[in-house]
């Protein structure tokens, strides 16, 4: 130890390095207070068709869907005959439902991993139970049941896409 007498400069507080007291864990930091402005902030909310977007284009895809397919089944059974032009009225429809399609498609491109994987998840549910649905009814037509047309089948996957949808939702939770 040394006999010298501290000096008067070095009984002043040291100089404390920058961060010293946010990093330490024995101090409480607080948290800045917001800034109060005395203006008014614009309303957060978004308009209804950045909201709704994909929602509304759906909507507005099916409705293209049914116009065209009543228009092309009220045309077709209004001039019954074998006109080639007949062929290319049938598919019609087709093309709003294509584009419902691709609306979906890319609608299934913005969501998040999570809604991805369930998505996922639902449409594989989807197909495997309409796999085993169809093979169980072509079985039971080779007993007597009535043949059932194809237009069937696709609704059957939405639904089933659905009810897949709702579970496992509830499952991710």
């Amino acid at each position: 130890m040394s006999e010298e007498r501290p000096r008067a400069e070095q009984t002043e507080s040291p100089i404390e390095p920058l961060y010293t007291h946010p990093a330490s864990p024995f101090m409480r930091t607080e948290t800045p207070v917001p800034l109060q402005l005395d203006v008014a902030s614009p309303p957060s909310a978004q308009s209804t068709w950045v909201t709704y977007r994909t929602q509304i284009e759906f909507g507005l895809g099916l409705l293209a869907y049914l116009m065209v397919l009543v228009g092309s089944v009220t045309v077709l059974e209004a001039n019954p005959g074998e006109a080639g032009w007949r062929y290319i009225v049938a598919v019609l429809p087709l093309i709003p439902a294509g584009v419902v399609v691709w609306i979906t498609v890319r609608a299934l491109g913005r969501l998040d991993e999570m809604q991805k994987r369930i998505q996922v998840q639902a449409f594989g549910f989807a197909i495997a139970s309409t796999a085993l649905l169809t093979f169980l009814y072509g079985f039971l037509e080779g007993v007597g049941l009535p043949h059932l047309n194809w237009t069937f089948v696709l609704p059957m996957i939405v639904a089933l896409w659905g009810v897949g949808t709702a579970v496992f939702t509830y499952l991710h939770r």
